[in-house]
């Protein structure tokens, strides 16, 4: 029996945030709590939806330009 590939995830914790975006988890944080970084809690848990990173990462490119 063949199982199927698990799906790309929707929501990242914060150390996969470190990884994808290479800054401290301090940083991080520090985005979040200022509103550039949208993320939501689940019980105690905090996520931050794929598209709040990707969302993010365009908004420097268009300040960088």
């Amino acid at each position: 029996m063949r199982t199927a590939m698990p799906a790309a995830p929707e929501a990242l914790t914060v150390p996969e945030v470190m990884t994808a975006l290479r800054l401290s988890r301090s940083k991080v944080y520090d985005l979040i709590r200022t509103k550039q970084l949208h993320s939501y809690t689940s019980g105690r848990a905090r996520r931050v939806s794929v598209d709040a990173v990707r969302q993010y990462m365009h908004d420097r490119m268009e300040e960088a330009a």
